[in-house]
């Protein structure tokens, strides 16, 4: 199997979708953290880089990493391992892919970029526009989640409307008096159905208990359990409400399964990345009744061609 280094700058959602392309690729891989010395140094590495400089150097001791001519290609997702994945790449004479825009860096010198379609990133033959977040998932993982929650839970014969909450963040809000106005009318126009839903550890304790407030046939509230219903809602829900914040769960929505996805609007006013991608999916035709996925294979394939893995 193809090898390949995961540059990692410590953030779960970043890795998970490095790890996501590098399994759709084909490759296995070894996962290294990367760090820069200071901010300053960070800084560095956009003037480096716009003059042809690819020093690790700018970064603290990389550990653990192989340094073997079967690597072919260096993954890296956010700014902390865009010049990173370049210069880790020529150093092992590699290929490198980047997941995210890495703006103010030379765009040209990239092998692969991934980019969300919501940064409008230009068309380039080495830019690849994804409408989605990769996600790290698979059917086994999906199988596996179906059964916990079977063990747990007996469904109906009736259809599931399935809700995922998440919490608020700097470009979204969330609070009781929202929730309950959300999850009223989601009640009043699906009655004939089931209801399942669950919290997340960024749900505020006072939406957790208006929540808990609501008949739901099936209820997780994270702050008592850690039961994971995800995967489950995702196989086996007709309908899926996810709050619009929750960009990594509404991508896997919008990828994976056949449910109807609906994204439940908390979102702050503004031309924000959130509300871009939102808006971004309505228009692709992922969010709303017509059950859409997102295919990426296509993407993929052409990542493979940019990569010299075909």
């Amino acid at each position: 199997m193809t090898k390949a280094i995961i540059l990692t700058d410590g953030k779960a959602g970043h890795e998970n979708q490095s790890k996501a392309f590098a399994r759709s690729i084909g490759c296995d891989y070894t996962i290294v953290p990367i760090e820069f010395k200071s901010k300053f140094h960070k800084s560095l590495s956009y003037l480096f880089d716009k003059i042809g400089i690819r020093s690790l150097k700018l970064f603290k001791p990389i550990l653990n990493c192989p340094a073997t001519s079967d690597i072919k290609v260096v993954i890296g997702t956010g700014s902390g391992t865009f010049y990173g994945a370049k210069a880790l790449a020529k150093k092992l004479g590699a290929k490198d892919a980047v997941i995210l825009f890495p703006r103010g860096y030379n765009l040209a010198s990239f092998d692969c970029i991934l980019a969300p379609s919501f940064d409008n990133p230009p068309e380039k033959e080495n830019i690849i526009a994804i409408p989605v977040n990769l996600v790290a998932s698979y059917e086994s993982f999906y199988a596996a989640g179906v059964e916990a929650f079977k063990s747990r839970y007996t469904p109906s014969a009736k259809d599931a409307v399935a809700v995922i909450i998440g919490g608020p963040n700097k470009c979204s809000t969330m609070s009781a008096d929202w929730m309950a106005k959300e999850l009223n009318e989601i009640f009043d126009s699906t009655s004939e159905c089931e209801h399942w839903v669950t919290t997340s550890r960024r749900t505020p304790k006072d939406v957790e208990e208006v929540v808990d407030s609501f008949p739901f046939d099936f209820k997780l509230i994270y702050s008592r359990d850690k039961f994971n219903p995800i995967p489950a809602f995702v196989k086996m829900a007709k309908k899926l409400y996810v709050t619009a914040e929750s960009t990594g769960m509404l991508s896997e929505a919008c990828s994976f399964g056949a449910s109807q996805v609906y994204a439940l609007d908390n979102l702050n006013k503004g031309n924000h990345k959130f509300r871009r991608f939102v808006q971004n999916l309505k228009e692709a035709g992922f969010l709303g009744d017509s059950g859409r996925k997102a295919d990426l294979s296509p993407m993929f394939k052409r990542a493979l061609a940019l990569l010299g893995l075909e």
